[in-house]
């Protein structure tokens, strides 16, 4: 009897062991971002190619995911994807984990514009994963002439014929630019200077609109825009006649990117993931969903015809500036000629 119940714990202890090693080797990968992120098919292809189930969540504020891997050290996802701002706080609370890109062999189809930027200069935590580009669209039956740049903008013929989106930083960044200045310049005499140039942009403005500006364009109230890159896209697919410029001045640029989390329970999967997803052909299909510009140089090849034009930066492109953080005093200012600006567009 004593030989026959020990059998029994023994089978039952190797039913329990065996039980644990199969949940520490599951095959899922925990994947957090906000919703529609990729296309089905992608999901549905990784599942297939590599056995991971996928565990989609999704957060609605950057801030909420950082809070969220504050509670958990980062051991609850394998790979989040996130705004530029918040990947700062990320890698400074050692959040993220340092990627062995040996295990990505897609690694080195990442176009290099996107990279070395403020939030991991050495990029050593995260992969570009779309980048958020405004840029001027036009239409050329109503302009006479070519539009190349921001400083285009302040030419007497586009007298109240003008939108712009109504993010202040940006507006007042492309002025600065104008003056071959930093986006994030902390010189005082410098802002009040952009403030003064961007007066004497306020006759041409008609509208100022962070909603729907493309509307503005296609409907023929202004014939100059300055959009949001999912307005650009917009525009360009119901009017493919409308022209984009890249300003010769130099782009400002925000970007998305993963990183696999400190205490991912899956790492192998993640690793897998993000594999995956920088395959050309894959990655083509991923931008060409989410309507952002392409972060892969391999994939844009794939891109169709009808889509490059819109997600796809051109080859002469090589740089570009991401908004960030600057002193309040600086900050204080920049709002202040943005008041003023606005006034004097009324």
């Amino acid at each position: 009897m004593k030989k026959k119940m020990l059998a029994c714990l023994l089978s039952a202890v190797t039913v329990v062991v065996a039980l644990t090693g199969c949940g520490s080797q599951s095959k899922e990968l925990n994947l957090y971002t906000w919703d529609g992120m990729f296309p089905q098919e992608i999901l549905d292809g990784f599942e297939k190619e590599t056995g991971y189930k996928i565990n989609y969540s999704n957060f609605d504020y950057d801030e909420d995911m950082l809070a969220k891997l504050e509670e958990t050290q980062g051991a609850d996802y394998d790979v989040v994807i996130a705004d530029d701002y918040i990947l700062e706080s990320v890698i400074a609370e050692g959040l993220a984990t340092k990627l062995d890109t040996s295990k990505i062999s897609t690694y080195g189809n990442i176009n290099p514009l996107y990279q070395g930027q403020f939030y991991d200069e050495k990029d050593e935590y995260t992969i570009p994963y779309g980048a958020g580009i405004p840029l001027i669209v036009y239409d050329p039956s109503k302009v006479d002439f070519e539009i190349t740049g921001y400083e285009d903008l302040w030419d007497e013929r586009l007298e109240d014929s003008v939108a712009l989106i109504g993010n202040y930083r940006v507006i007042e960044g492309i002025v600065l630019k104008t003056m071959g200045e930093s986006f994030n310049t902390e010189d005082l005499d410098v802002i009040s200077k952009a403030g003064e140039k961007m007066l004497a942009l306020a006759p041409n403005i008609r509208v100022i609109s962070d909603a729907n500006t493309q509307d503005y364009l296609l409907n023929g109230e202004v014939s100059v825009a300055f959009m949001y890159t999912s307005q650009v896209v917009t525009a360009l697919m119901e009017n493919p006649d409308l022209k984009v410029v890249y300003p010769k001045e130099g782009l400002g640029f925000g970007i998305m990117a993963a990183f696999i989390p400190s205490k991912a329970p899956h790492a192998d999967a993640a690793y897998a993931f993000l594999e995956y997803i920088n395959q050309p052909e894959n990655a083509a299909k991923c931008f060409e969903h989410i309507c952002f510009f392409c972060t892969n140089k391999a994939a844009e090849d794939y891109i169709s015809e009808d889509m490059k034009e819109a997600i796809v930066v051109p080859a002469s492109i090589s740089d570009g500036e991401i908004i960030q953080n600057i002193s309040q005093e600086a900050e204080d200012l920049h709002a202040k000629n943005w008041d003023n600006f606005k006034v004097a567009c009324e």
